[in-house]
């Protein structure tokens, strides 16, 4: 079979690999804050919530199975963001700098894009996450700030990075519908 890697719509089978990933990043990483890895019956139930909205979750694969995923949700629940996504993004650890990431995010700003959202918000885990940092940046994104201190996970405080970039054609003038 061929390696080369997809990117594809996740479907509900690919569930338990994006689980194993994310608890993967859960448990040893600072991307995410949370401290206790989700069962896959809650992964699935975050995965529903958000293409039940018409809201992209991407799967990167190749012969070996689900290398990461990616999603994009809008920014905040209050009606004023419906037109600024989220994005967020988990590659699996042995294929991590390989471009997985990048061609996930990609497919992201696209398909929001393509959705009528106006801007893409980045809020990244760990200042020193240097990974996600940099494909953010190499995508166009744009560092907006820090928070600092705003998390403990495996002993030390935490800050967040926010970055932001325009889709499609941003704030150059006001949506017609919605």
């Amino acid at each position: 079979m061929d390696n080369a890697m997809q990117v594809r719509p996740a479907g509900e089978a690919d569930v338990p690999a994006i689980q194993t990933i994310y608890a993967h990043h859960v448990l040893h990483g600072t991307g995410t804050f949370e401290e206790e890895p989700p069962p896959v019956e809650e992964m699935l139930d975050r995965f529903r919530k958000v293409v039940d909205h018409g809201w992209s979750w991407l799967v990167a694969v190749d012969a070996t199975g689900v290398l990461g995923y990616a999603y994009y949700t809008q920014f905040r629940d209050r009606s004023a963001y419906r037109y600024c996504a989220e994005d967020s993004v988990y590659v699996r650890e042995d294929v991590r700098g390989q471009g997985v990431g990048k061609a996930l995010v990609a497919k992201l700003i696209e398909d929001a894009t393509q959705q009528g959202m106006r801007q893409m918000i980045a809020v990244i885990g760990d200042s020193e996450n240097v990974g996600s940092i940099g494909v953010h940046a190499t995508l166009g994104f744009q560092v907006i700030g820090t928070m600092r201190s705003v998390g403990v996970k495996f002993g030390r405080w935490l800050d967040v990075v926010s970055m932001q970039r325009a889709l499609g054609r941003g704030d150059r003038d006001l949506p017609t519908s919605g």
